[in-house]
């Protein structure tokens, strides 16, 4: 039998509870991030402290290694010390002495600064050159995309299409009406303009005074002959008049007056099929809205008006009067 009177034992046992160990991985990452920062700011220093000849120098060598092995050149190892400064050789340091240098040639190449500042400055001059010639000739491609959609927006002039070509040359906007077979630009073996090519020139007139470029004009035939050769009234007279009254027809389109600096009869020396020499897309009136290096050459070139191919050159050509009522042509 139990006794009443002795009562169980109870023991209460605490646990005390902390928080779980969390490892050590952050003192990883810490100690990565303290890594890179070290070797960011001896990167930055190295940078700071290396010539500007030795840095060219490691790129050149990454990027060819084995040209810098055998030609050398400026770069690691070219110098024999690399004592920073500042000095009138813009090439190098002051203190810093090349291998191989002498008193004699270090004066030489002190000598040659200047002349390294001028190439610098030519191509900065260049440079400020180049964007010109970039913004010149998007504003030809703007012009030639307007001249596009006036023909395309004029049902008299786009059954022409096929006949006017445009393109960008080394010279500018070349614009050229060509003949057809069954449709030619003039009356045949003579100056007088269609219709249709009197309104076409027109609207290109009044395109052409969007841009203030200068304009040259061109007139071509085919290699048919007339009867008397070059004797008399030949393609060359022909091609200079058929030039000059297209220069008309722009004029009373509205053109500015000045911005034609060119006016010449070509004749048959320059085909645009030279395959088919009697190919009627050979009889054409070329106008080219010159850019500015265009114009320049051909002022150089021009420094006083003259004759070229039977035309006047400088200046619009006069009309050459000659009976061609017994002189048959195809042309």
């Amino acid at each position: 039998m139990s006794d009443d009177t002795q009562q169980p034992i109870v023991v209460k046992r605490i646990k005390k509870g902390g928080g779980g160990h969390h490892g050590g991985a952050w003192k990883i990452a810490y100690a990565d991030f303290v890594t890179a920062m070290m070797a960011f700011f001896l990167l930055m220093w190295l940078l700071g402290s290396t010539a500007q000849g030795d840095l060219e120098g490691i790129a050149d060598y990454f990027q060819n290694p084995l040209k810098l092995a055998m030609q050398g050149g400026e770069g690691s190892g070219d110098s024999s010390s690399i004592i920073k400064g500042g000095g009138e050789d813009l090439s190098r340091k002051v203190g810093q002495v090349r291998r191989g240098d002498t008193a004699s040639n270090r004066a030489i190449n002190l000598d040659a600064a200047p002349a390294r500042v001028k190439s610098e400055a030519q191509i900065a001059a260049e440079a400020i050159k180049a964007a010109a010639e970039r913004r010149e000739r998007s504003r030809l491609i703007d012009l030639k995309g307007k001249l596009e959609a006036i023909i395309e927006a004029n049902p008299t002039l786009r059954q022409f299409k096929n006949q006017i070509l445009l393109d960008i040359t080394s010279e500018g906007l070349r614009i050229q009406l060509i003949d057809a077979q069954n449709r030619a630009m003039f009356t045949s073996a003579s100056a007088d303009l269609r219709p249709y090519t009197k309104e076409l020139l027109r609207e290109i007139a009044a395109a052409l005074n969007d841009v203030d470029n200068r304009l040259s004009m061109s007139g071509h035939t085919d290699s048919a002959q007339y009867a008397g050769g070059e004797r008399g009234f030949s393609n060359w007279e022909l091609s200079s008049n058929r030039a000059n009254a297209a220069r008309r027809e722009l004029v009373a389109g509205g053109l500015e007056g000045g911005k034609m600096v060119r006016v010449v009869g070509l004749a048959d020396t320059a085909h645009l099929n030279p395959d088919d020499p009697l190919d009627p897309a050979n009889r054409r009136i070329s106008i080219i809205v010159l850019n500015k290096a265009a114009e320049e050459a051909l002022r150089s070139q021009q420094g006083a008006p003259g004759v070229a191919n039977g035309a006047q050159v400088g200046r619009p050509a006069a009309d050459i009067k000659t009976d061609t009522s017994t002189l048959p042509v195809p042309n």
